[in-house]
């Protein structure tokens, strides 16, 4: 069964940290694009950061440069996502979605695939 399945969200308060982990199974991560999109309540879902897999070319929304890194783990055919000096307005439900690298536009592609079951993020004091 091909699926990807998050973990690593929860509450924090705003200036600390989290590290999201999205892990395949049933399908290597070669040749795909990974991508963190983030929905919060009343608004549309909106790709974070991307990766690709293979060449490690990435993509991050202007509002977490600086912030967020997303990096690969090759050991355990993952993506992570570390969110440093949190905000309130990062507070959404995290998801992670894979697809086949192909354009060039690592969230498009990985937008494409699967999808994970998303993971809450609070920040919140």
């Amino acid at each position: 069964q091909l699926q990807l399945v998050e973990s690593g969200g929860g509450l924090v308060q705003p200036g600390g940290s989290l590290r999201l982990s999205c892990a395949a199974s049933g399908f290597t991560l070669d040749g795909y694009a990974i991508g963190w999109f983030r929905q919060a309540p009343g608004k549309e879902r909106e790709g974070v950061s991307c990766i690709n897999y293979s060449d490690g070319n990435t993509y991050e929304q202007d509002s977490v440069k600086g912030r967020f890194t997303i990096s690969r783990d090759n050991a355990k055919n993952a993506v992570s996502l570390q969110m440093n000096s949190l905000k309130p307005e990062d507070t959404a439900v995290y998801y992670c979605a894979a697809g086949k690298a192909g354009t060039g536009y690592v969230c498009y592609d990985a937008r494409q695939g699967y999808w994970g079951q998303g993971a809450q993020v609070t920040v919140s004091s």
